[in-house]
């Protein structure tokens, strides 16, 4: 059974940095196969996508909200896709998630949902103080 590692949680000030990693355990998965995207769940809100990048890795997209302000990257020797976070904000505060996913295009823009919903992970927490 595959199940996503996140890890790199932590509590910062604001303006402070993190970054976010990602990576599959369990039975081999390669995610060079597959578009990748992160999402964030806070309490009493629902799942929301904050970044993902194509399969190819030759284009990524970002919520509004951590647009210039997070960066998704994918490093292939290690079976490993991050997520850097600048400028954290507390409203960044959130349990971070990673997940393969599949590109959706529909009237208001293009999103990725995640592919395989038992291979969702604990996540990892971040936390901003203001």
């Amino acid at each position: 059974q595959v199940r996503m590692e996140e890890s790199g949680g932590d509590l910062v000030q604001a303006g402070g940095s993190l970054r976010l990693s990602c990576t599959p355990s369990g039975r081999r998965l390669d995610l060079d196969d597959y578009a990748m995207g992160w999402y964030r769940m806070a309490p009493g809100e629902e799942r929301k996508g904050v970044a993902f990048m194509t399969r190819s890795g030759r284009a990524t997209y970002y919520h509004p909200s951590v647009e210039g302000r997070f960066t998704i990257s994918r490093d292939k020797a290690r079976n490993t896709v991050y997520l850097q976070m600048n400028g954290l904000r507390p409203e960044d505060t959130a349990r971070y998630h990673c997940a393969p996913c599949g590109v959706v295009e529909s009237s208001t823009g293009r999103s990725c949902s995640p592919l395989f919903p038992s291979y969702w992970g604990q996540g990892t927490q971040v936390a901003v103080s203001s």
